[in-house]
């Protein structure tokens, strides 16, 4: 810290010497020359001013932030789960090759074979099910699993497909996943002791996910917490016509 404050205030003596006038003319080269060796000097405590000012940042309204995003969009680094908002007064356009003529209520969509035990990938396929469409791409970012960024970028695929075909994103949810074995696994010379040998095999499958509408996470909490607030009949209070269930065999005193 006493190296910073020094050099802070090495550069402010110089901002301030550059600044004062000179005794010579503005043409002289001397001045020039001395302008030049500080200007390196003058750029870095301008930013570092500006970004340590103390001043209150301006809030951005609805309309920047919005305008940003479109801006982002159109450079194609949006996030997955930033959607810009659309205008409905202006005409959407879309190319021939993006258009469905078939809407559907469901879309499949699946991995390729790639190199994985199947056993493996099972448990992601069940990490994901029935999860809403950004709760299951928000597990697969965060997977310390090798093959989870190979199923979150399928499942970002699946949805943009999905939402082509008329599914809403708000409601679409993971209603299955499921899990094959490829068509033929790699086979491995493994040699052992003794003059022996075995066969090492390296299985190859895929996984396979159905897009559907369904309930929201906000609906699944709301009727979570509604069942469990059935559940509760009173606070023992009052005498309750409510049968015994596994009563034990004698006295628990």
């Amino acid at each position: 810290m006493r190296a910073v404050g020094e050099s802070l205030r090495t550069v402010s003596t110089l901002r301030r010497a550059v600044r004062q006038p000179h005794q010579l003319a503005s043409t002289s080269r001397v001045l020039l020359w001395e302008a030049r060796r500080h200007a390196s000097f003058t750029t870095p405590f301008d930013w570092f001013s500006k970004t340590m000012n103390t001043g209150f940042r301006e809030d951005r309204s609805a309309k920047a932030i919005e305008e940003a995003k479109r801006k982002q969009a159109e450079e194609g680094n949006l996030g997955v789960f930033d959607t810009p908002s659309v205008d409905t007064a202006a005409s959407p356009v879309h190319s021939k090759a993006m258009v469905v003529k078939n809407k559907s209520d469901h879309h499949k969509y699946s991995t390729a074979n790639f190199k994985i035990s199947h056993r493996k990938l099972n448990k992601l396929g069940r990490q994901i099910s029935g999860k809403p469409i950004d709760s299951a791409i928000l597990q697969m970012t965060f997977s310390e699993k090798r093959a989870s960024k190979r199923i979150r970028n399928m499942l970002v695929i699946a949805k943009q497909h999905a939402e082509l075909k008329g599914i809403d994103v708000k409601k679409m949810v993971v209603s299955e996943s499921w899990v094959t074995k490829g068509p033929r696994a790699a086979k491995r010379l493994e040699i052992k002791g003794r003059m022996k040998h075995g066969i090492r095999v390296h299985p190859d499958s895929r996984l396979s996910v159905m897009l559907k509408e369904g309930k929201t996470r906000a609906q699944l909490l709301e009727e979570d917490r509604a069942r469990k607030l059935k559940r509760i009949v009173s606070a023992g209070l009052v005498r309750e016509d409510k049968p015994l269930r596994n009563p034990p065999s004698m006295w628990a005193w």
